[in-house]
């Protein structure tokens, strides 16, 4: 009874409250305080949700705010000020932070995370696959021949056909999809890691870096230049913040946040300009981008440029197969109908009116079955898969090997690049910043104390480095330890004037109001701050950034002592060669990948913002100026000189630069440019977020993970995790694997496909059968598609890979190397199986079943052995480091040991005989001789112009002379 006086209770008041809201928003429009508790919204809180630790606001009425724009609602509010007070947040040490805060606020307003549409389920890819045509025609086939066979000879005997079809068709299938459903999971997993991106937010008066997933309501967020907005909220304060809302609106233009007239960001736009900081109020579902996404269905089968030629190649192969395939429907119907087939007692199959139409039609179904199959094997569906799966594999192992892949294409797209454009700092230094060296002026101040600073002039350090600084500095509250934060240089500069110099930051900022900020980006390479002083209103303008540039603006300088002194031309120089000895030092090992790049026939060019004297030695320690270089004029060149030059001047000296100094981000994209005019492909490194305009237009972009924005990471292929130039050359040695265990692959299956087709269709004509049944043909499919994949697209790069020349835009995917190859092993194979097709019974004395089963058992041996032969396009040991690939070697154990099964324990199933121990010797035999035939092949030397190329000069000249001589009969 007290449970239902309280539900009566909550009804009746909930009624009450309802009517109340009603009057009220019918009434009027009542100004609402963020401490009332009896206004408008309060009311509203209570009919749609109530929250007890928010009890002022809702997820919905943010929401709608910030979606709507409105600002009326928001001076309702009480501004910034009142939404961060009805969510508890402090606007200068943000939130709690603790467990328990973050539980209440995911309670209440969710978690920065929405729902996507659910991925493919492993039966979708398991209908996919039997939706294909071919599978379709050869399932009807199974059922028809299921249903006769039992009708003609029984349910215990009748099956075998048609069942063995089935189960053949099943295995095919399910590995199909096994793998397709693996891979796809491999790809959201990566996704996944790819958009898990920090953001720098202030906890309990603390700087720190969270996942932008653990992002909540209430969060106070420090944005900068190049982020991505990681939620839907409001502008706290900040300077010339420009946002690009082009992922939201469409529009290009850069929109202005301030607090006046456009407070609100929105998720998923990036910051392009400026610093400020944010009021989080909507998270996941409830922000604009979180609903759109919701609703957008994230295919994560990206079809790469390699994927779609292989699809290309695979559509010519499929469509010779069936042209074979109808012939040997057309022959074997032909034949059977006018009774010159033989049944195993040697019969004829067809006589007339007096075969039973159950006879009929399960010869028919028989050849329709064999000739089906044809097409199956021939159609090389393989080819994708094989890319798929070394894709992946390549993927997974970049990641470890500190290269994050965004899109697959790049991937292959790395192993045919020419040229790589790199960034100096970080990539190739180390970018480990540390003040070592300190001037004012002239005067070199150590940290001996030996050079006093006058007590104006740490002042005026004090308000540079503070106040100038998009840094910051926390200290605990016990005081004894200090954190800092930022960039590496920043960090660097903050901690030295901090420790060094005394200088107190909360003091700073207490003392002065920053009037204007103009942001440090890589196109004005400085910064500066116009700061009013609170005590006498005295106004001062602080600049910062790369030394030489600073310098160029100054016509003043001043000691240590406070003096004021003209800068003229001969103390001007003087701070040029002090500026000269400042370089940052090379990576470990840098060299080493650069020589390594440099010998697999990529050119290494750097680009970089600093003077030319220090990019000179940069390049020169690193390997990328040569010694002979050094001296060339035309190696080393500044962006503004480069911008000047004519478009004709750029194309010469184009390929002669080895060094670009002192450029901005639209010199490197103007190099980009220049660079792919010429025919290279051309891989770039950026950080910045004025580099995503080369990032994207190079043919591969490669964002540094560390250094590197937002802007330049969403604009790149690539993320190198660790900003080093090793990892650089590492990802264009998998890029190398990638395309070169696709042309293995490619190599190995053509061979297969050549040798199926021809035997199939010459025994068709000749003897009117074909030696390989149905379900033979189609494990030989599964063996080769498959299996063969995994095999051959999961080998790792080798130090072969990088001696190879880059392979060109317009190279052929099948090599003269890879046809020599091929034919050798199909011409051999072709000539073995018709022999053993026409004389196996008569020159080994065997029965006709046991004679098929030989030949059906040489064939896949064959196939074995030439695994190891396609591991090497080249290279004459094909059997070099073989046992360190356990999958290879795995594969090839379950292959034989299924082969052994299919021919010694599933009679009835694959159509076969049981074999002697010399009829198994015989069939190795013969296949072992791919090893040999492959050895000998190599020894052939090829062309390097490509076979078509002659195929395609011998037309254009028959053209060429068919018109000469219809010209001259006009005439």
């Amino acid at each position: 009874m007290k449970r239902w006086r309280l539900a009566v209770t909550a009804i009746y008041c909930s009624r009450a409250f309802s009517h109340l809201y009603k009057h009220v928003t019918a009434t009027n429009k009542k100004k609402v305080s963020p401490a009332s508790s009896y206004g408008r919204l309060d009311i509203i809180n209570v009919v749609e949700e109530s929250v007890p630790c928010f009890s002022n606001i809702s997820h919905s009425t943010l929401a709608s705010l910030v979606k709507q724009k409105g600002l009326d609602d928001l001076v309702d509010f009480g501004g910034v000020k009142g939404i961060a007070s009805a969510l508890k947040t402090d606007i200068k040490y943000g939130i709690r932070g603790d467990p328990e805060d973050l539980s209440r606020r995911h309670e209440a307003f969710g978690t920065n995370k929405y729902h996507r549409p659910p991925e493919k389920s492993f039966f979708q890819f398991v209908w996919q696959a039997l939706t294909d045509f071919t599978i379709v025609i050869l399932l009807a086939c199974a059922a028809l021949s299921l249903g006769f066979g039992m009708k003609e000879d029984g349910p215990r005997e009748g099956w075998y056909d048609g069942g063995s079809i089935f189960v053949a068709v099943f295995l095919v299938v399910a590995v199909s999809a096994v793998s397709d459903f693996r891979q796809s999971r491999q790809f959201v997993k990566l996704s996944k890691v790819s958009s898990d991106i920090l953001i720098d937010v202030m906890r309990n008066g603390r700087p720190q870096q969270v996942s932008i997933f653990e992002i909540v309501v209430g969060d106070v967020v420090c944005l900068k230049t190049g982020d991505q907005v990681p939620a839907d909220g409001l502008f706290i304060d900040g300077h010339s913040l420009q946002i690009d809302e082009s992922s939201m609106t469409g529009e290009s233009d850069h929109i202005e946040v301030n607090l006046a007239q456009n407070p609100f960001l929105f998720s998923g736009t990036k910051v392009v300009d400026g610093f400020g900081r944010m009021l989080v109020t909507s998270v996941g579902i409830n922000t604009i981008w979180g609903e759109m996404m919701s609703t957008i269905s994230h295919d994560s089968h990206e079809q790469t440029p390699l994927q779609a030629r292989l699809n290309q190649l695979a559509s010519s192969i499929g469509k010779v197969g069936l042209a074979v395939a109808f012939l040997v429907l057309v022959v074997l119907l032909a034949r059977y109908f006018t009774g010159n087939t033989e049944d195993e007692n040697g019969n004829k199959e067809f006589n007339g009116s007096r075969t039973k139409a159950d006879d009929v039609v399960n010869s028919v179904l028989g050849i329709i079955a064999d000739a089906v199959t044809i097409v199956v094997v021939a159609i090389p569906e393989g080819l994708p898969l094989a890319v798929t799966l070394t894709l992946a594999y390549s993927m997974k192992r970049m990641m470890a090997d500190q290269a994050m892949v965004r899109k697959l294409s790049a991937c292959e797209t790395m192993g045919s690049a020419t040229i790589i454009c790199t960034d100096k700092t970080g990539t190739l230094t180390l970018n480990q910043m540390k003040v070592t060296k300190f001037w004012i002026g002239q005067e070199f101040v150590d940290d001996r104390g030996s050079s006093p600073i006058a007590a104006e002039v740490l002042e005026l350090l004090h308000q540079g480095v503070g106040l100038n600084t998009t840094g910051s500095v926390y200290k605990s509250p016990s005081g004894s330890e200090l954190e800092f934060f930022g960039s590496p240089t920043e960090k660097a500069i903050l901690s030295w004037a901090v420790i060094e110099l005394n200088m107190d930051m909360e003091e700073l900022k207490q003392s002065f109001s920053i009037l204007y900020v103009s942001a440090f980006n890589s196109t004005k390479k400085r910064s500066g701050v116009l700061i009013r002083r609170k005590s006498d209103n005295r106004v001062s303008l602080h600049w910062k950034g790369a030394a030489e540039m600073i310098l160029a603006v100054c016509s003043y300088y001043c000691d240590a002592c406070g003096n004021i002194k003209a800068l003229d031309d001969i103390e001007r120089k003087k701070i040029e060669q002090i500026i000269q000895g400042i370089k940052d030092p090379c990576r470990p090992g840098v060299k080493k990948a650069v020589e390594d790049c440099q010998y697999a026939g990529v050119i290494v060019k750097m680009i970089t913002g600093d003077n030319v004297f220090t990019a000179r030695a940069i390049a020169t320690e690193c390997g990328i100026l040569g010694p002979d270089q050094d001296t060339d004029s035309g190696a080393v060149v500044e962006g503004q000189e480069f911008r000047n030059y004519t478009p004709e001047e750029r194309m010469v000296k184009i390929d002669r630069i080895c060094v670009m100094a002192r450029s901005s981000p639209f010199d490197k994209l103007l190099m980009v440019q220049c660079l792919k005019q010429r025919g290279h492909v051309v891989a770039v490194t950026g950080d910045g977020t004025n580099d995503a305009l080369a990032l994207k237009e190079a043919d591969i972009g490669l964002s540094m993970g560390i250094q590197g924005t937002e802007v330049a990471k969403e604009s790149s292929d690539i993320v190198i995790l660790d900003d080093n130039f090793g990892s650089v050359a590492t990802v264009l040695k998998w890029g190398r694997c990638v395309y070169d265990n696709i042309q293995k692959f490619i190599q190995f299956q053509l061979t297969v496909n050549v040798a199926a087709l021809v035997i199939n269709f010459v025994a068709a004509v000749s003897a009117g059968e074909v030696p390989l049944t149905a379900v033979q043909l189609l494990w030989v499919n599964l063996i080769m598609d498959t299996l063969g994949a995994l095999a051959l697209a999961t080998e790792k790069p080798t130090r072969e890979l990088m001696e190879k020349p880059p392979v060109g835009r317009s190279s052929p995917l099948i090599t003269n190397i890879m046809w020599r190859n091929l034919l050798a092993q199909a011409f051999y194979q072709i000539a073995i199986l018709l022999t053993l097709q026409f004389k196996g019974e008569s020159i080994f004395g065997l029965s006709r079943n046991v004679n098929d089963t030989m030949i059906f058992n040489t064939f896949v041996l064959c196939q074995v052995f030439n695994e190891f032969n396609a591991r090497k396009l080249e290279k004459k040991n094909v059997f070099e480091g073989v046992h360190r690939n356990k999958l290879f070697m795995g594969i090839i154990g379950i292959t034989v040991v299924l082969q052994v099964l299919m021919v010694e324990f599933l009679k009835k199933f694959a159509d076969t005989e049981r074999l002697s121990w010399w009829q198994w010797g015989v069939c190795v035999g013969f296949a072992a001789m791919s090893w040999p035939i492959g050895l000998l092949s190599k020894c052939i030397p090829v062309p390097d112009r490509p076979f078509f190329s002659y195929l395609k000069a011998t037309a254009r000249n028959f053209k060429s002379m068919c018109f000469v001589t219809l010209n001259n009969l006009v005439v």
